[in-house]
């Protein structure tokens, strides 16, 4: 168990990783094909929607993740986590940065082949208000 906990910490690492690069192609390998995202507002959407979503974002912002995992827990070959993210989106070519805030909610799914990928996201980040 503790082996797969650290699977799935490793892969929120390397998601955020990634993210911040622009390695679009590297954050779809930790998706499952089936994978679901609920964002509020938007009508839940595939993997592909995803991809096509990110890949048009970053050509216009970059990212800076900071991701603090709350509560993991593993089921056999089922994880959930909820997860702390703070991102912060910077216009490339400047611009005011947006700051977002709160927590999403993840299902992960072990492969046969032993790797862990994202089956279902809820993600409730929101504007971060300065107080």
């Amino acid at each position: 168990m503790q082996n797969d906990e650290q699977a799935i910490r490793d892969l929120v690492e390397q998601w955020s990783a990634a993210s911040m690069a622009g390695k679009v192609e590297e954050v779809l390998e930790l998706v499952a094909e089936d994978a679901v995202f609920h964002v509020a507002g938007r009508e839940p959407y595939g993997k592909e929607a995803f991809a096509q979503s990110f890949r048009q974002g970053l050509e216009h912002v970059r990212l800076e993740i900071r991701s603090e995992i709350t509560e993991l827990e593993v089921v056999g070959n089922l994880a959930y986590m909820r997860n702390h993210l703070r991102v912060t989106i910077t216009p490339r070519g400047g611009g005011m940065p947006m700051n977002r805030a709160g927590y999403a909610m993840t299902i992960l799914r072990k492969l046969p082949e032993g790797k862990w990928v994202l089956s279902r996201d809820a993600n409730l980040l929101t504007p971060e208000v300065a107080v």
